[in-house]
């Protein structure tokens, strides 16, 4: 699953807490720029989730992409830019962690 993240400048751990969930990051706005509103007319291709940090962005850019997101019938979450709060809304649409430990896990060598 790719997904589109609007917010926060830097991800720190979300890369890691997305690999666990299978989900891997298409494109990430910091949102802050006023042009990260205007300019972006579609999510790009291949986005099959919309991720916004809420606090880090303003209304305007929140609605401009959760309108983006219905447009194109894109599932979308809004949380907080923690690792805690990513995991719980993730969840709440029913995505759930994968087990390392699951036979069919996959195992990457760093």
């Amino acid at each position: 699953m790719n997904a589109m993240l609007v917010g926060a400048d830097t991800l720190g751990n979300i890369p890691g807490v997305l690999d666990n969930f299978g989900i891997s990051i298409n494109k990430h706005l910091s949102g802050r720029n006023s042009s990260h509103q205007r300019k972006v007319d579609r999510l790009p291709a291949g986005t099959d989730l919309l991720i916004l940090f809420t606090d880090f962005l303003g209304h305007n850019v929140m609605k401009h992409f959760r309108q983006l997101a219905n447009e194109e019938n894109i599932r979308f979450i809004a949380c907080r830019r923690s690792v805690c709060s990513l995991k719980q809304s993730l969840e709440c649409v029913g995505l759930s962690e994968r087990c390392a430990s699951c036979p069919n896990a996959c195992h990457r060598k760093h």
